[in-house]
C-alpha cells in the first residue's frame, strides 16, 4: 500500500524541530511541526533548510577547477578537465603500475544513486588495489561478522525495532544518526513507542545521548569493554539455561564451541572490567532471555574498539543462541526491493591480497583506512602516486589525520570529485564538482538493505542541473572512458548506454517484488513508473523469517565457530586471568569521540542553520574530574595522546562517565587553502588530530577511535 504521509522527514527535522509523527501502524500519516522551531520562526527544516543552503552556499563549485603555480584555482573545461585526469592517471599506471593509484570514496557516496553503479568499474578497470572507504572506520566489523556468519558481507541482522519488547544497545545512539546499520525513519518515535506497548529500551554507553533520554535505563561502560560485558551476558545465560535456538538448531554449526569457551568465564571478574555491577548485568540477561520478543544491539561504540569484530560475533551469536533471532520481534534480514546481494554460493573476499607496508589484508576489495597515509608516504614500488576521491574528507575523519594530510603533498597527481575546496580537496589539482544534493534523483539502494521495515521509494530530483554542470555518474563515466583506454577491461555496454535511472528500473522489476520477478507480477508487480506513480513510497512490508533461505555459508549453515572469531576469542579468554582496570595518573583518560545532530559529518559545518548556537566542538568531562583537575566551564584544556595534541573548550557534565573524555569528530576546520566560509568560523580542532592510526581492531582492520589513553592538562593564560 501507498505510504500516505505528507513528506518524508529526515531525523535532523524530526529530532530538532519538534516535529510530531501520527503513525498508522508502519504507515505515517500526518507530521506537524512545532511553533519552537530551533533554527527559525516557521519551521524551515523540514522543508530541507540545511540542505538547501548548501545546495545555494557560495563557496560551491558548478564547473571544474584546476590549481595553478601560485596555488589558487582557474576554471577548466569539463573535456579539458577529462582529458588531463585521464592522460595523468593513465601515464602513473603505466610508469609505476596499476596500485600507484588510490581511490578514496566518501560517507555521501553510499547515499548517491548515480555513482554507485559506477563505484566497482572504477575499482575494476584502474586494477588498484589500494581502495579506501570510511567503512573501515564505522561498520566494517557488520560486514565481517556477516560474510562469515551468514556468507555475505551484505546480509546484515537488523532488529525489528516496531515490533520489539525488549531493546539492549551497546554503543549506539540511533536518535542522532538516524539508525544507520538500522535504517529507520522516525527512530525517536519507534523507540518511545517500545517503552508505550510496555517494553524497555536500554543504552549502554560512556556518554548519555540523546537515545539515552528516551530509554527506560542508561548504564555506564568503560570504553573497549563492550567484550567483557558480551561475554558475562552469554555466561549468565548458560548458567540459567537460557541457551535455546529454537527452530534454528538444525542450521548452526559450531554453538558448542562458543558455549564451552564461555562456560568457565569468571563473571565477578568479567563485571568489574565493565564499570557495571554483576548483579545488573546478571538481570539484563535474565530479562532480555525471559522476553520473547528481545533484541541485542551494538553500532558505532562497539565497532570502533579494539575488539570490535569479536563483539559483533558474539553480539550476534547470543542473540541466535537464545532464539531471539529470525522471528519477529527480535532481530530480521531485510528483503529490499533492489537485492545488491547475486551471489548464489559463498565467494572468498577476505585476505585475497595485502597492503604493502604494513601487510593488512584486504576485505571486499578494501584496505583499512588507518594503512592510507603509510601507503601514501613509504617508497617503493607501489606506492600510492595518483589519488582520486569521491565526496570525502579522510583529512579530518581518519585516525592521525595529519599523517595523511602530510602523504597528500607527496602526490604526483591528485582529483577531487566534490562540490567544495575542502580539508582535502585543497590538495587536488583538479576538481570535478558534480550536481548537488538537491539535483539528483534518488533511490536508496544501500540502506534499504539495513532497513526496519521494507519500502520503496524514489526522489525526484528538485532543481535542474544547467547545461555546465555534470552529475557524479557522468563524471565518472568520462574517466572511465578515458581510464579504459590504457587498460585491457572494458567499461560494460550496459552502463556506456543505460542512466541509472533505467538501471534503477530494471533492478526494480528483476528484484523480489519486480514486474519481471514472477508471472503473477506481470501487470501489479514493481517498476519506477510505479514508485514515480506514488512519491511518498510504497510499503513493502514488515521484516520477515528467511533462515536458510538467505544462507551463503559453505556449509549452507549460520557458521558460529570460524577460526578468525574463535581463535582471537580463545587467546582473549586465557588472558582474561590476569586482566585488570589499571590504576591511572590523575589526568589520563580514555577518548571517545561524539556525534551531534547538526554535526555527524564535517560537510555539515558549512550550513549557516545547523552551526547556529552553542559551541559543540567541546570536550566533555565529568564535573568529579574537572573538579580534581581544577577544570572550569569552558576553560582551555590540552589534550595529549601518543600522535599529537589539541587545545579544546571544557564542556563539564554528569552525561559522561567518570574517567572518560569525549570530543566531536568532523571539525577543525583552520586549515589553509579551504573555502568554507561558515565553517571556517566555527573551525574548531580535528579529533584525528590525536587519534591513532596503529591502534586497529587485529580481527577486523576498523579503526579502534574508541578508548584511546589521553591526558588533559589546564592551560592557565
Amino acid at each position: 500500500m501507498a505510504i500516505k504521509n505528507h513528506y518524508r522527514v529526515c531525523n535532523l527535522c524530526e529530532a530538532m524541530c519538534g516535529l510530531e509523527i501520527a503513525h498508522e501502524g508502519d504507515t505515517i500519516i500526518s507530521v506537524k511541526g512545532d511553533e519552537k522551531d530551533p533554527f527559525s520562526k516557521g519551521s524551515i527544516c523540514p522543508k530541507g533548510a540545511h540542505i538547501q543552503e548548501l545546495h545555494e552556499s557560495p563557496d560551491r563549485l558548478k564547473t571544474p577547477v584546476k590549481k595553478n603555480k601560485e596555488g589558487g584555482w582557474d576554471p577548466i573545461s569539463w573535456e579539458e578537465a577529462f582529458d588531463e585526469v585521464g592522460r595523468r592517471i593513465n601515464n602513473i599506471r603505466k610508469a609505476h603500475g596499476e596500485n600507484a593509484v588510490g581511490l578514496y570514496f566518501g560517507n555521501p557516496t553510499v547515499h548517491n544513486m548515480g555513482i554507485l553503479f559506477y563505484t566497482n568499474e572504477l575499482k575494476r578497470i584502474l586494477g588498484t588495489h589500494n581502495v579506501f572507504t570510511p567503512t573501515s572506520m564505522d561498520q566494517l566489523p557488520h560486514h565481517v561478522m556477516a560474510y562469515y556468519l551468514f556468507g555475505h558481507s551484505l546480509r546484515i541482522p537488523i532488529p525489528d525495532i516496531d515490533h520489539t519488547d525488549y531493546m539492549i544497545l551497546i554503543g549506539a545512539n540511533p536518535a542522532a544518526s538516524n539508525g544507520s546499520i538500522m535504517s529507520a525513519a522516525g527512530v525517536t518515535q519507534r523507540l518511545k513507542a517500545i517503552k508505550n506497548r510496555g517494553g524497555k529500551v536500554i543504552t549502554l554507553d560512556p556518554r548519555k545521548t540523546e537515545t539515552s533520554r528516551l530509554a527506560s535505563e542508561h548504564l555506564f561502560i568503560r570504553p573497549g569493554a563492550d567484550i567483557y560485558f558480551l561475554i558475562g551476558f552469554l555466561k549468565v545465560l548458560i548458567t540459567h539455561e537460557k541457551i535455546n535456538p529454537g527452530r534454528l538448531q538444525p542450521f548452526l554449526k559450531g554453538e558448542d564451541t562458543i558455549l564451552n569457551l564461555v562456560e568457565n568465564a569468571d563473571a565477578t571478574q568479567i563485571a568489574s572490567l565493565t564499570g557495571i555491577p554483576s548483579s545488573v548485568l546478571e538481570r539484563l540477561a535474565l530479562e532480555y532471555a525471559d522476553t520473547p520478543k528481545a533484541v541485542l544491539y551494538g553500532r558505532m561504540g562497539m565497532s570502533t574498539q579494539e575488539h570490535g569484530g569479536l563483539c559483533h560475533w558474539l553480539m550476534q551469536s547470543i542473540n541466535i543462541l537464545s532464539g531471539h533471532f529470525d522471528r519477529p520481534g527480535t532481530t530480521l534480514f531485510p528483503n529490499p526491493a533492489v537485492p545488491l546481494i547475486k551471489e548464489k554460493h559463498f565467494k572468498k573476499k577476505h585476505g585475497r591480497w595485502h597492503s604493502r607496508v604494513s601487510q593488512k589484508p584486504e576485505f571486499q576489495g578494501e584496505f583499512p583506512v588507518s594503512v592510507m597515509a603509510e601507503e601514501l608516504q613509504t617508497p617503493g614500488k607501489g606506492k600510492i602516486r595518483a589519488l582520486i576521491t569521491h565526496a570525502g574528507n579522510p583529512v579530518l575523519a581518519t585516525p592521525n589525520g595529519k599523517e595523511l594530510e602530510k602523504g597528500l603533498q607527496e602526490l604526483d597527481f591528485m582529483v577531487s570529485i566534490d562540490i567544495f575546496i575542502n580539508e582535502t580537496s585543497a590538495h587536488a589539482d583538479i576538481i570535478l564538482p558534480p550536481a548537488s544534493h538537491l539535483e539528483v534523483p534518488h533511490y536508496d539502494l544501500i540502506f534499504n538493505l539495513f532497513a526496519v521495515h521494507n519500502t520503496a521509494k524514489f526522489s525526484k530530483p528538485l532543481f535542474p542541473i544547467s547545461k555546465e554542470q555534470r552529475y557524479d555518474w557522468q563524471i565518472a563515466k568520462a574517466l572511465l572512458l578515458r581510464f579504459e583506454k590504457a587498460s585491457p577491461k572494458k567499461l560494460p555496454w550496459i552502463l556506456k548506454r543505460l542512466s541509472p535511472e533505467r538501471l534503477l528500473n530494471l533492478g526494480l522489476q528483476l528484484g523480489p517484488y519486480g514486474r519481471l520477478s514472477h508471472p503473477k507480477r506481470w501487470f501489479t508487480g514493481l517498476t519506477l513508473g510505479k514508485l514515480k506513480r506514488n512519491p511518498h513510497g510504497l510499503d513493502l512490508g514488515p521484516l520477515h523469517s528467511q533462515i536458510p533461505q538467505v544462507l551463503l555459508t559453505k556449509s549452507g549453515k549460520i557458521e558460529l565457530d570460524h577460526e578468525v572469531f574463535v581463535k582471537p576469542f580463545t587467546q582473549l579468554l586465557e588472558a582474561l586471568p590476569e586482566k585488570r582496570v589499571e590504576k591511572v595518573k590523575e589526568n589520563e583518560f580514555l577518548l571517545i569521540g561524539r556525534r551531534h545532530l547538526r554535526s555527524n559529518n564535517s560537510w555539515m559545518h558549512n550550513s549557516p542553520s545547523l552551526m547556529t548556537g552553542k559551541n559543540r566542538c567541546t570536550v566533555m568531562l565529568h564535573p568529579d574530574d574537572a573538579t580534581r583537575l581544577n577544570i572550569l566551564k569552558n576553560d582551555t584544556v590540552l589534550v595529549q595522546s601518543r600522535t599529537g595534541q589539541l587545545q579544546i573548550a571544557a564542556e563539564i557534565t554528569p552525561n559522561i562517565m567518570p574517567g572518560v573524555v569525549s570530543i566531536p569528530h568532523g571539525f577543525g576546520h583552520h586549515r589553509k587553502g579551504t573555502r568554507l566560509q561558515v565553517a571556517s568560523k566555527h573551525a574548531g580542532v580535528s579529533l584525528n588530530d590525536i587519534t591513532d592510526n596503529s591502534r586497529m581492531d587485529p580481527v577486523t582492520g576498523n579503526a579502534a577511535f574508541s578508548g584511546q589513553p589521553v591526558t588533559l592538562i589546564k592551560q592557565t593564560t
